[in-house]
């Protein structure tokens, strides 16, 4: 099942990626998508992450970064959300499931991920948003990661600031 601003179930990247950076922007977006379709089918990972291989060209694709992303979130929920709840204006439970799929993945990457740096997590979490998400998701996604990153990643974002 794919997203976009309108639920419509066939967005497709754009463009086919190409280098690193390209590969995983798309490998994100799926794996946001499949995060998504988790939270509200309730298949399995393995079904899902088999079901995204088959409908969608993985040649511009970070293959082995989408798997991570995918079980890596589906593993830690408890944590992320334990993380993303104290800085919400709601429950978690009354989040816009696209933005909930997102959130989690952004927190995912600022927890493990040190390899990307924070405000690119940040930024990539607002642009999902953007595509995917409601009118004004992107500013509340973007609200929530600037909140978690000097949590997350203090001396990055301390380092930065100076």
């Amino acid at each position: 099942m794919s997203l976009n601003r309108d639920d419509s179930p066939d967005a497709q990247p754009a463009k086919p990626a190409k280098g690193r950076i390209a590969t995983r922007r798309v490998a994100r977006s799926l794996a946001m998508q499949a995060l998504y379709q988790w939270h509200m089918a309730g298949q399995s990972l393995n079904e899902i992450e088999a079901q995204f291989r088959v409908d969608n060209d993985f040649a511009g694709v970070d293959g082995a970064y989408f798997h991570e992303l995918l079980t890596g979130v589906a593993r830690s929920k408890t944590e992320l959300d334990q993380a993303i709840a104290p800085l919400l204006d709601r429950p978690l439970e009354e989040l816009d499931p696209v933005e909930l799929a997102i959130l989690r993945l952004s927190t995912y990457e600022l927890m493990q991920r040190l390899d990307v740096p924070y405000r690119v997590v940040i930024n990539e979490g607002i642009e999902l948003a953007k595509v995917y998400g409601a009118t004004d998701g992107h500013k509340f996604v973007n609200g929530v990661l600037d909140k978690l990153a000097p949590s997350l990643r203090s001396a990055e974002v301390r380092g930065e600031r100076r």
